[in-house]
């Protein structure tokens, strides 16, 4: 770590060994905010203090995203307000994914950062802190990757609320076209098996209620520590340390590394939600092939009819992107009609984003922007009829709800169908407390929320309620 040129100064109003209070700005995905958890936590057990807000802040931290252009984007707003709202002695730093990919670069394009942290070495944010403290009024520090990143090592958290997200592995060892995150990230590094069960033993200590798992790749966990069944194995292992966690959640499961072991733990066990995130990106073959992603489509769709059979209420959850280099009108076409055939649950869409350093910002046929647009809107138009659709075959179908707040005589809450922020809410009419099991009748379908009546009252087992939904599934919900 070094001092690198770079325009913006503070005024040291602040020294080494004082305790200072500290605001942290998470962007982009949970993982991303799990990381500035542990941040706040490894800062706090260093004597420092959180601040309700930047103004009352001595420490402000923006925790960034560099994944895509619009995610840079938003992360480099949210620097210059920062910076433009810095008050004298104030210590503006730059951690995350966008420190790590431009470094330097960031601290010259943003005036008033005062050091930059990548997020393969956030947990080194606590030296960092101290030597900016030391360095009153000298050029911006930079702690830039020197090798794949630190081991991703258990660290306490500062999670609060009934679910929380856990972090089992760092890094990917995909080399899919279009994206940036190996290059961010450096390769897989899973997460020592105690480390997580201390860790969710800690969250559920805590209260939280539910636990989503989340990595790069969750089903390529332990492979880089050479176990074939990491995952199968650290799941069985979770739920035997924390046997009172009430829901488990599984994201970004790549369908390549999804075996009948994992299949049948699924299924098996009334804690783990029926829900899997399966990024498939797109579905025509030659498409997949040019992003360098798994292109046998009949084996995604045997996989989708083997969780089917084994969860006939599974709601399954991918994404896709249009636009890719190169996709024509047939291949497009062809997307449309899989995801018409598949009717999947949820699907998020994105736009192709042209990234610098990666294999598909070289491929000829770069598609324009105006077309990926319209592709954007024709796919979603269509994805929310199917979403529409399935959310109807539900009307007066009992579903366990955990509840995330109320506000005006409304209660907002989550069934197992839906993941925090990307999918939708069930509403239910009266205030009940957060972080309650409610068992909620469906009376109205949205394209995206569900509007319900209590079925009972909260806070009943949520093991022995999460079954109303799976005796009696709806079949066009599940695909059937």
């Amino acid at each position: 770590m070094s001092p690198q040129a770079g325009h913006g100064s503070r005024a040291g109003s602040i020294h080494l060994g004082v305790s200072v209070h500290f605001f942290i700005a998470n962007l982009g995905c949970p993982k991303n905010s799990v990381d500035g958890e542990g941040m706040a936590a490894l800062l706090e057990a260093a004597g420092h203090r959180p601040a309700r807000s930047q103004r009352r802040a001595d420490l402000v931290i923006v925790n960034t995203c560099g994944f895509i252009a619009a995610a840079r984007a938003e992360s480099l707003a949210a620097l210059r307000e920062a910076a433009r709202k810095k008050r004298p002695g104030q210590v503006l730093i730059a951690a995350g994914c966008l420190a790590e990919r431009e470094g330097a670069d960031l601290a010259r394009r943003v005036p008033g950062i005062d050091a930059c942290i990548g997020t393969r070495h956030w947990s080194q944010i606590v030296p960092l802190v101290d030597r900016v403290l030391s360095m009153a009024g000298s050029a911006p520090v930079l702690l830039q990757s020197t090798g794949p990143g630190d081991p991703v090592a258990r660290c306490e958290r500062t999670a609060t609320g009934p679910t929380a997200y856990l972090k089992i592995a760092d890094g990917c060892d995909a080399a899919c076209a279009f994206c940036a995150i190996p290059a961010i990230k450096g390769p897989q590094r899973s997460k020592p098996r105690e480390a997580i069960l201390a860790e969710a033993r800690a969250l559920v200590d805590r209260g939280v209620r539910e636990l989503i798992l989340i990595a790069q790749d969750t089903t390529a966990y332990g492979r880089d520590l050479g176990d074939r069944d990491g995952l199968s194995t650290l799941i069985r292992d979770l739920l035997h340390e924390v046997p009172e966690l009430a829901w488990l959640r599984l994201m970004y499961a790549y369908p390549q590394h999804i075996d009948d072991r994992l299949i049948d733990l699924l299924a098996s066990d009334p804690r783990i939600c029926h829900y899997l995130d399966l990024p498939l990106q797109h579905a025509h073959p030659d498409v997949l092939r040019r992003m360098r992603r798994p292109h046998n489509v009949d084996e995604v769709v045997r996989l989708v009819e083997r969780l089917r059979a084994a969860m006939p209420d599974i709601a399954l959850r991918t994404t896709f992107i249009v636009g890719f280099p190169g996709e024509t009108e047939l291949e497009f076409e062809a997307l449309l009609r899989f995801i018409e055939v598949m009717r999947f649950d949820r699907v998020g869409i994105f736009t192709y984003s042209k990234e610098r350093g990666t294999p598909a910002a070289a491929l000829p046929g770069q598609v324009p922007p105006t077309i990926r647009r319209e592709r954007y809107e024709q796919a979603m138009a269509l994805q929310q009829r199917i979403s529409l659709e399935c959310n109807r075959a539900l009307i007066g179908r009992t579903l366990l709800v955990l509840t995330e707040g109320s506000q005006n005589g409304i209660t907002a809450g989550r069934s197992y169908r839906d993941a925090p922020e990307i999918d939708g809410l069930v509403l239910v009419r009266g205030a009940y407390p957060r972080g309650e099991f409610l068992p909620v009748t469906v009376t109205e379908a949205l394209e995206y929320d569900l509007v319900g009546a209590p079925a009972g009252e909260p806070g009943q087992q949520a093991r022995r309620l999460s079954g109303v939904h799976r005796e009696d599934p709806p079949a066009e919900a599940a695909g059937g």
